[in-house]
């Protein structure tokens, strides 16, 4: 009975073990398809059975034998939830292209999903590197041109809901806040544009603000397409325009300009413009609150349009 109840003991382990590995990634996989990228949002995890494994299982459902990797920045799920909040954004994209590119299975580039602030992440691994190359780029309620408040912190920890908002109220672009708060690193005031542009460390540079690099431009005009999801009745972003790349107009937080209405389009930092006018870039809205969204339509307006895509297609 003894060695009994030590075997099964023994495979309940290694059930549990390869439940863990398989929501990091699909195995490898000969399907033609297009392999899939996904980036969890803030106080999300790579593996959560019921946030990015339901996403992951629904894709797989979709599309029979396709590789989905769901991104895990550090050495396991508590320090992917913690580096969510606290950590350098710019050491953690410059990570995950890093294991990008170790990975075989992604070797012939990917489409790429991005909730919440894994959007801009995504976004920022695509101007930065982009090896291996990404085709389809979506973000569901992305902050593009970040946030002015955090009003709807959604992690199950609300510990760390207070521990980020006293950094912010300290001062979002002080030096040892923009080192340790994710959130500050995409945190724009548009009382202090100019501290912005100066002091932050992230959102400014993938944004060609203040700045301007012509790489950038060229790996987001290499997109297949550029999708962008705002949620129309969002209380976590704040201002939800940002979804869409809109912001505050400088000097208030009342009047909210649509991206059309920014410099960053009308003087095309990012290639924006040459991405609508080719057709490339899609604002899709979707009813609901922050990341509310039913299987029906990330199937009708993500999946197959978008993500069912094989390497014999192109």
């Amino acid at each position: 009975m003894r060695q009994g109840g030590a075997l099964m003991a023994l495979v309940a382990v290694l059930m549990v073990a390869t439940v863990v590995a398989a929501g990091k990634s699909s195995s490898s996989s000969s399907s033609n398809y297009v392999p899939v990228v996904l980036w969890h949002g803030m106080g999300d995890i790579c593996c959560d059975p019921l946030s990015m494994g339901r996403i992951k299982r629904l894709i797989e459902k979709q599309l029979p034998g396709v590789y989905v990797y769901s991104v895990e920045v550090g050495n396991n799920v508590i320090e992917d939830e913690l580096h969510g909040f606290f950590g350098d954004v710019n050491d953690q994209i410059s990570q995950i292209a890093d294991k990008f590119k170790n990975d075989t299975n992604l070797s012939r580039g990917f489409n790429a999903v991005g909730f919440s602030q894994g959007g801009q992440f995504l976004r920022a691994y695509v101007e930065r590197y982009n090896s291996p190359s990404v085709f389809n780029l979506i973000t569901m309620g992305g902050q593009h041109q970040g946030v002015f408040g955090l009003p709807d912190c959604m992690a199950p920890n609300k510990t760390i809901c207070e521990e980020v908002r006293r950094l912010l109220d300290l001062g979002a672009y002080l030096p040892f806040v923009q080192g340790i708060s994710v959130q500050a690193q995409y945190w724009q005031d548009p009382w202090q544009e100019d501290v912005y542009r100066k002091d932050n460390k992230f959102l400014p540079d993938i944004n060609n603000d203040g700045s301007f690099n012509a790489q950038y431009k060229q790996n987001m005009l290499s997109l297949k397409n550029f999708v962008m999801v705002k949620f129309l009745n969002d209380t976590v972003v704040q201002p939800v325009e940002s979804e869409w790349f809109g912001f505050y107009a400088p000097g208030q937080d009342t009047q909210v300009l649509t991206l059309e209405e920014t410099p960053l389009y009308q003087q095309d930092w990012l290639g924006l413009q040459v991405l609508e006018q080719s057709g490339r870039l899609q604002k899709l809205p979707c009813e609901g609150n922050h990341l509310q969204f039913s299987d029906d339509y990330f199937i009708q307006n993500i999946i197959q349009p978008y993500l069912n895509m094989t390497f014999s297609s192109f």
